[in-house]
């Protein structure tokens, strides 16, 4: 038996599996070194607003390897619950004043702002009227049913000299709140995703650009008057306390608040859209 062909055999065997064994280490020892994949859950309104926030998805994709997915609303209501109970890492739909009444009704407490997108200015509609001074007395407007957005509309209505209201820095103001109305408007709160689809009914719609814009409706070429640009009402993004500081939650952010978004948000909305950051 040739033991020295069988050594060289048995070492060269040895050395195989120790380097097969070292590459084995170092492909995992690479892979480990691979961040993992970063995903994120994003609650929008269905619509021109999904429509943009697409961008800020291919924004995140290109920048920062994040794989956003998008679960798209009808009703407002749905979106804070997801966020709060894990089924959503975050919201980009709502404004402060809505949040804070959401969450003061509905005892969601983990919920916190982490960036502004835009201000989207509510504006007034009217397939009768082309001015406000057109509006005949009893005339029909239909406003949003919603808290915050039921204030905004009528303060809105206030800065028109339509009505006045007992306090017009109440951001939860309602129809008894109308101290004055000259012209003895009929306030009709309806719900508001349909406030836009009641024009055929109404005299005149304060209407939230979200549906609005579903509708073909913009404030440049159809409004007959638009909330100031200087609205404290900025959207907002919204995630818990628990992911707030996480890096997907940060790049989405950043990803957001760029040109590439703005510019998005222009096409759709024209002047209608106000960067927030």
């Amino acid at each position: 038996m040739n033991f020295k062909k069988l050594f060289t055999v048995a070492t060269l065997s040895s050395v195989l599996a120790l380097t097969a064994c070292k590459d084995d280490k170092k492909a995992e020892t690479t892979a480990a070194a691979q961040p993992a994949a970063q995903k994120i859950k994003v609650g929008v309104m269905s619509g021109p607003e999904h429509q943009v926030a697409e961008i800020a998805a291919k924004v995140a994709k290109e920048k920062y390897g994040l794989d956003v997915e998008f679960v798209e609303f009808n009703e407002y209501s749905l979106p804070n619950p997801a966020v709060s109970n894990g089924d959503l890492d975050i919201n980009a739909m709502q404004h402060k004043p809505y949040l804070d009444k959401d969450s003061q009704e509905h005892g969601y407490k983990n919920l916190v702002i982490v960036g502004n997108t835009f201000v989207y200015p509510l504006a007034g509609y009217s397939k009768k009227i082309k001015n406000v001074s057109e509006l005949q007395d009893g005339a029909i407007i239909a406003v949003p049913n919603d808290p915050s957005n039921l204030a905004r509309a009528l303060i809105l209505l206030e800065k028109q000299g339509l009505i006045k209201l007992k306090d017009n820095t109440n951001l939860f103001a309602t129809s008894l709140d109308i101290v004055e109305n000259p012209k003895h408007l009929q306030i009709k709160e309806v719900d508001t995703s349909v406030a836009a689809r009641a024009l055929d009914d109404v005299d005149l719609a304060v209407v939230n650009n979200t549906y609005a814009g579903q509708v073909g409706l913009n404030t440049q070429e159809h409004g007959v008057f638009v909330e100031d640009k200087d609205s404290p009402y900025v959207n907002i993004i919204v995630a818990r306390e628990d992911n707030k500081d996480s890096d997907a939650v940060k790049n989405f952010v950043k990803a957001y608040q760029t040109d590439e978004v703005y510019q998005e948000a222009v096409k759709y909305f024209k002047d209608g859209v106000v960067k927030g950051w």
